[in-house]
């Protein structure tokens, strides 16, 4: 009895033991996974690691036909390769996509796996907002809820401009939203722009709410000789008339005052959210008068919190412009024409540094310097709905998707790119930008009460969305100034490998689209669109209309000015063509910290952050160290095969130019002689029976100078 009593006990804890890990496998998200945060986590992992790996990948060129040469690289692309389009092919064949991606006709695969991988791609990610959509409570079998008199677009099938199959004969009204023939804005204003490639200087010139005064250097009034140059140069002019420090003029003029900010305890405290009112029972003012702007002032100067957006555009500006300003209290709603009155904004400053009254806004990085930028306006006491929506961990933290979860509205996002210039406005903009501020209060009262209770009613959490705040109103607008290296930021992140004369193309090209678009005030991608740009430098027309043929559509102003392009083209042909089997400009980073290599002049086995530091100064020393190297590799290929010189030669038989050539390899001869090659050095036949030839072919062995060359300068730089 005994004996089956113990039987029946262990077997019981069997059984419990068995049921324990039942209920932990069905709890599981997947194996391996107990919730969905476990799964994202551990894909992000995977994802960074396999970012980083492919970084380490040689790039495409002559780096990956190098290594492709060598059998064992080759094999182990094939097999890495395999696996992929293995992997590729079981999760399109789960989501019940075409997955025949390995055998396809060598002549059309590429074309073939690209398309496979498009079409997976629309299936996968439908898929995936769908069930976001699903999560989020949003149905997408009920119809949307639409404007009266708004149709639906129709479905195109082919060509954009065919007709729709439908029978209806209606006609169909559609609202120009983005023309090109809108009146510039920028012939209106009082005060032109400042284009000029100089720091910005601040436009206050009264400190409303001030703790600290106003610096003298920006009290000043311009001389007459001042009016003739652009603003921040006069105010230049007078720093070096006055003597005052630059520092001064240059300052955040709030920065005192924001330092010193202290939240109060009842901003510190869980709220009651005050319900908003219906929009359609809200008044909206629209305040395009300076009369107007000065009652508006008063309302604002009398309130606790009032919620700020801007609507912006930058394609057809410089810097930009800010279009309009939306202001929203409790009560009422507010729209400013800022186009109109871009003059008079400033006297919105004194509601906006006033540190008793809440300033809310969303997203608040672009707007804090938009408005210091156009207007003068600064902001003290600010709350940025983006930064506690961030320490909430919310789902996104857009606009809209707060507006869907704490007042479950939907916003139509149709006119957030369209073009804000327009005057007047349409009723549907108008209404879009309302939206953006009407209920941003209810989200500020609901935001700060949910950072509350979920620190368990303490307000450091609530207190590190202020502090954070507080950081973007100490932004200060930092203008777009153009220096000899800012093409190569713009090089370095479209990856592209160029030679010497597109590499000459690119740079005169970028510094023409930097000059004309300051000069007529358009933005740069308007004036020469940057894949425009690496075409034109790519193909190096030799014709004008080879020109033209590199852009779809032709920018206007490139169609202007084709023939000043063409010449600056072929001032690029006429460079001499270097061809090298490695590009070592590369290889070539700004900013890297300086580390000592094992060996002087390896560099081959180099990683990014090994590669030493190149001051301003060292990269100019550098750059004409490498432009006498190429002098040298000029002389090389037009005049000798890399030998011992001939001591049976003649002088009298040699040209000028080969007995220049001869003392400047006799001149180099005798410290870079060791780690030459004893036999002779290919030269290419081009250059070497055609001396009028540019195209030459340096040998690998022959790079082994660069190194040598830049090691002797580095204790210059």
């Amino acid at each position: 009895m005994s004996l089956s009593k113990s039987n029946d006990d262990s077997n019981r804890e069997v059984l419990d033991s068995n049921s324990d890990t039942n209920e932990e496998d069905k709890n599981e998200l997947c194996p391996g996974f107990k919730d969905v945060d476990a799964f994202v986590k551990h894909g992000f992992g995977v994802v960074l690691s396999a970012t980083k790996a492919s970084a380490g990948l040689p790039q495409p060129g002559d780096e990956f036909d190098f290594y492709r040469s060598f059998p064992g690289f080759q094999e182990f692309c094939e097999s890495q390769g395999d696996q992929i389009l293995q992997c590729m092919s079981q999760i399109m064949q789960h989501h019940g996509c075409r997955s025949h991606v390995k055998d396809r006709n060598k002549l059309t695969a590429v074309e073939e796996r690209f398309d496979l991988v498009v079409d997976s791609n629309d299936v996968i990610l439908e898929r995936a907002g769908i069930l976001l959509d699903e999560a989020d409570g949003v149905n997408r079998n009920q119809k949307p809820v639409m404007p009266a008199g708004f149709q639906p677009p129709k479905i195109v099938v082919s060509s954009w401009n065919r007709k729709g199959s439908g029978s209806s004969s209606q006609s169909e009204t559609f609202r120009l939203l983005h023309a090109k023939n809108i009146a510039r804005p920028q012939l209106k204003f009082k005060e032109k722009i400042d284009n000029s490639n100089t720091p910005f200087v601040p436009k206050i010139f009264i400190k409303p709410n001030a703790v600290k005064p106003l610096p003298s250097c920006k009290k000043h009034v311009c001389q007459p000789e001042d009016l003739d140059v652009p603003a921040a140069l006069a105010d230049l002019i007078h720093q070096q008339r006055t003597q005052e420090h630059v520092e001064d003029m240059f300052a955040h003029p709030y920065q005192y005052e924001l330092d010193h900010l202290t939240v109060p305890d009842s901003l510190l405290s869980k709220p009651e959210p005050q319900m908003y009112k219906p929009i359609a029972e809200t008044k909206l003012s629209f305040i395009d008068s300076l009369e107007d702007l000065v009652e508006l002032n008063e309302k604002l100067c009398k309130l606790s919190e009032f919620a700020v957006d801007l609507e912006h555009h930058s394609y057809r500006s410089f810097l930009g412009l800010t279009c309009l300003m939306q202001i929203s209290t409790r009560d009422e709603d507010f729209i400013i024409d800022t186009l109109e009155l871009r003059s008079e904004m400033y006297i919105l400053n004194e509601a906006f540094t006033d540190p008793t009254i809440v300033k809310v806004f969303h997203g608040a990085d672009s707007d804090i310097e938009w408005l210091q930028r156009d207007f003068g306006l600064y902001v003290v006491n600010l709350f940025d709905t983006h930064q506690g929506s961030r320490a909430l961990h919310l789902a996104r933290n857009s606009l809209d998707h707060l507006l869907r979860h704490f007042c479950n509205v939907d916003s139509d996002k149709r006119y957030q790119l369209a073009d804000w210039r327009i005057r007047p406005l349409p009723n549907e903009m108008v209404q879009y930008a309302r939206t953006d501020t009407h209920y941003l209060l209810y989200i500020y009262d609901c935001v700060r009460a949910q950072l509350l209770d979920s620190n368990h009613g303490q307000p450091g959490l609530l207190q590190s969305v202020w502090n954070k705040s507080k950081d973007i109103s100490l932004t200060k607008y930092m203008k777009p100034l153009f220096t000899e290296d800012s093409y190569l930021e713009v090089l370095r992140k479209q990856k592209r490998s160029f030679n010497t004369q597109q590499l000459t193309a690119f740079r005169l090209l970028f510094a023409w689209r930097d000059k004309l678009a300051r000069q007529e005030d358009e933005s740069t991608g308007y004036t020469l669109p940057i894949h425009m740009m690496i075409k034109i430098s790519e193909e190096l027309p030799k014709e004008p209309q080879g020109i033209i043929a590199c852009c779809n559509p032709v920018p206007p102003l490139v169609r202007q000015q084709v023939n000043e392009l063409h010449l600056l083209v072929q001032q690029a042909r006429e460079m001499p063509l270097l061809k090298v089997r490695r590009n070592w400009r590369q290889h070539w980073h700004v900013g890297t910290p300086e580390v000592t290599l094992f060996g002087p002049h390896d560099t081959s086995r180099a990683s990014e952050s090994e590669l030493p530091y190149f001051s301003p100064n060292g990269r100019l020393k550098f750059l004409q160290l490498i432009n006498l190297f190429e002098t040298l590799v000029d002389y090389f290929n037009q005049c000798f095969v890399l030998k011992e010189p001939d001591v049976h030669t003649e002088q009298n038989s040699l040209s000028v130019a080969q007995m220049k050539a001869r003392r400047i390899i006799e001149s180099f001869e005798n410290p870079f002689r060791m780690y030459l090659p004893s036999t002779d050095v290919h030269v290419n036949k081009n250059a070497k029976f055609d001396p009028s030839s540019k195209i030459f072919e340096v040998p690998e062995d022959l790079l082994l100078l660069v190194p040598f060359l830049r090691g002797y300068y580095l204790a210059s730089f």
